[in-house]
């Protein structure tokens, strides 16, 4: 849980703003993908070469946020130019100065958590035989402000979208949710497409999301990607635990047990992804 440590840091979340934070986060990712053998897949630098971050504006002119895309090309002639997308959001809340004692917003579980499960991915399918398909590995910057790195990514994609096979977002799956059985992970909006039932056919511990009224399947940035018409959802196990969103949303609050089992049951069935031609749609009627 390296990746996790570094991450959910309380002296590195306390570095002045929380895009400052955003680009020490994204720098750091970029250089876990690169040691994983992926490649930088986002804006071109003033020298030409590619770069991990792509820089996002903000509407007031000044402030920024960043976009890490990692891109792993797949090596069947055919199916290349397929794209999977296994994402997560990098930002939290940074810091309330107004606030008494710990005034730092660590973000363990929202969302170092799905930031882990990307990179850990990432190794798993940069190591050995390349997949067949292109993946695509994004964190997003800003997701608490609005998804405003998911709607510049997509804005701004350099391949058609229809290229786009499918996107799973990462959010929250630092602990279990007592509503679902052990280690197992919901899919939001799993009714609306078929990928959730075909995955976990695979093994993946992915259920229902147990909680509707929430409508969790709106409130990531997997949902900017399936307005464009991409099946889009995202996997979690939050179980609505009092720390969201607090400072004390912290590294001893995390299930670390739960974390590994849940991340290890997705490997093979985000490979066979990855290495099928299976395409998912969404049940009639049910497309955002």
């Amino acid at each position: 849980m390296a990746h996790m440590q570094f991450l959910a840091d309380d002296a590195l979340q306390g570095r002045g703003s929380t895009t400052q934070y955003e680009l020490i986060a994204g720098q750091y990712i970029a250089s876990q993908l690169q040691q994983f053998g992926i490649a930088p897949a986002g804006d071109s630098s003033v020298s030409g070469k590619r770069n991990f971050l792509q820089t996002v504006t903000l509407q007031d002119g000044k402030s920024r946020t960043w976009n890490v895309v990692g891109e792993l090309r797949g090596g069947d002639q055919r199916l290349a130019k397929e794209i999977i997308i296994l994402s997560a959001h990098m930002d939290h809340l940074g810091v309330n100065p107004s606030a008494s004692g710990d005034n730092i917003y660590n973000g363990a579980d929202d969302d170092a958590s799905g930031v882990v499960a990307v990179l850990e991915l990432a190794r798993a399918l940069g190591d050995g035989l390349r997949p067949k398909r292109t993946v695509y590995f994004v964190l997003f910057g800003s997701e608490e402000k609005g998804g405003l790195g998911s709607k510049y990514f997509i804005e701004n994609m350099r391949v058609p979208l229809g290229d786009v096979v499918a996107n799973l977002q990462f959010e929250m799956i630092g602990r279990p949710d007592a509503k679902v059985p052990a280690d197992t992970l919901w899919l939001t909006g799993y009714d609306r497409s078929n990928l959730g039932p075909e995955l976990a056919k695979r093994g993946a511990l992915l259920v229902r999301d147990p909680h509707p009224e929430e409508k969790f399947f709106q409130r990531s940035d997997n949902y900017t990607l399936a307005k464009r018409g991409i099946v889009a959802h995202t996997v979690s196990s939050f179980g609505l635990h009092k720390e969201y969103h607090q400072p004390d949303d912290d590294l001893a609050h995390i299930n670390s047990a739960h974390m590994t089992r849940a991340i290890k049951s997705l490997m093979k069935p985000v490979r066979w992804l990855t290495n099928s031609a299976f395409r998912p749609g969404w049940v009639a009627g049910k497309k955002p």
